[in-house]
């Protein structure tokens, strides 16, 4: 009498005789004779895995606490079953021994920020030894580093410290350019207003010639200037000039000349 074993895809079948591996079979229906003869599947399609956080000393002394994930399968499946009692576990100690060692080289700051160089430093090493147990990692990923609590709090308030170091530089320097700035509008506020002072100053002081000067004027008396416009046509009788046209309402005036003349010298 037979009995029948089904493999399904992606699958390997090892036949046992008497209780020793006689041969391999690949999916589909096989026979076999009862009590003597039995036939295991071994799944060969990829597995994910996903291993227990557990503590990493990193080259600092810092503690940290490692989340690593991978996809392997099994490229033998006589190894895998026959050779190790469980290589599942022989590789996932494996993977944390390595990464222990990986770490362990670097500084705390350095892991934390190293993730995809400590993923492809895992990967190389422990790509040969896990064929050994029948088995390939086809990727690995850390997905966390964390430290530990105190190391975490210590982090925290450095961050904290650091942020409040560069906003008080930034409130100083824009207080400093705000001083800055409403100096030099105050600057400019007092030199406008001097300017305009002096412009004004000038004015009245032109004004106040000009005034002076028409009071002067005003005060002459009639036979100065007349005397003025004798002495007047004495200097025009004995210069180079052979004629000189006024109209008769004018001749007076002449001798107001010289008088405003010496007026707008005093008053410069």
């Amino acid at each position: 009498m037979f009995g029948i074993k089904i493999v399904h895809q992606n699958h390997k079948g090892l036949v046992e005789f008497l209780g020793k591996y006689h041969h391999s079979v690949d999916a589909g229906m096989h026979f076999y004779i009862p009590f003597i003869q039995k036939i295991y599947p071994v799944n060969l399609a990829m597995n994910p895995l996903k291993l227990p956080d557990y503590s990493i000393i990193t080259k600092d002394n810092a503690d940290v606490r490692a989340s690593v994930t991978l996809n392997y399968h099994v490229t033998d499946a006589v190894k895998y079953r026959y050779e190790n009692t469980d290589s599942v576990e022989s590789m996932s100690q494996l993977v944390r021994g390595h990464l222990r060692d990986i770490i362990g080289r670097m500084d705390l700051n350095e892991a934390l920020g190293s993730t995809s160089k400590i993923n492809q430093e895992l990967a190389n090493a422990i790509g040969d030894l896990t064929n050994t147990y029948g088995i390939n990692v086809d990727r690995i990923n850390i997905d966390e580093l964390k430290p530990s609590a105190s190391i975490q709090d210590s982090m925290d308030k450095q961050l904290k410290a650091d942020r409040e170091r560069v906003a008080a530089i930034a409130k100083a320097e824009g207080e400093a350019k705000s001083i800055e700035l409403t100096t030099k509008a105050k600057n400019d506020a007092l030199v406008a207003t001097a300017e305009a002072q002096a412009r004004a100053t000038r004015t009245r002081a032109e004004s106040y010639r000009i005034d002076k000067m028409n009071e002067s004027l005003d005060r002459a008396k009639e036979g100065y200037f007349q005397n003025q416009t004798i002495d007047a046509f004495s200097q025009l009788a004995n210069s180079s000039t052979n004629t000189v046209v006024v109209s008769s309402d004018q001749i007076s005036d002449l001798g107001k000349i010289p008088v405003v003349k010496k007026m707008l010298d005093n008053t410069n």
